[in-house]
């Protein structure tokens, strides 16, 4: 059993896809600060406010024992109050924007290379491929016979 675990992680697709989930959850982490620290406080002081993660509406009361800030949606959800988090919503969809716009480009960048490379396969004349012997062989003899 070990020996066929070990031959299944060997194989080039699963490490690849370890790799790319790794190299996914980097990459992840690095949107996530470009959109939470860069883009939503621009965009967020193009609304009024610098913390766009902050607008929200509330479905329903606040406990009567709630004694934290009614515009702190962090606190009002861990408070257990039904939140409309339009915020927070709007920066996941940046973020999926951000990383499925990078997706594209890069996949547009890899089919432009492997269509020039069709293109270079396409122009590249193939050399004929060596006579065999015997019909060199062959060839000759017709010749010296005709010459007869």
């Amino acid at each position: 059993m070990l020996k066929e675990f070990k031959t299944f992680i060997m194989r080039g697709n699963v490490l690849d896809l370890a790799i790319a989930v790794i190299i996914g959850a980097a990459f992840g982490k690095i949107v996530t600060s470009l959109t939470d620290d860069v883009l939503m406080p621009i965009i967020g002081k193009l609304f009024g406010g610098l913390d766009f993660s902050s607008y929200f509406w509330r479905m329903g009361s606040v406990p009567a024992g709630y004694a934290g800030s009614l515009s702190d949606y962090a606190a009002l959800k861990k408070a257990g109050v039904p939140l409309l988090g339009y915020g927070a919503f709007a920066t996941q969809l940046v973020n999926f924007v951000i990383v499925a716009f990078i997706i594209f480009m890069l996949l547009r960048v890899v089919n432009r290379a492997a269509a020039m490379l069709e293109r270079e396969k396409a122009t590249v004349a193939v050399a004929p491929a060596p006579e065999p012997v015997e019909i060199a062989l062959l060839r000759e003899i017709r010749d010296e016979l005709k010459k007869r």
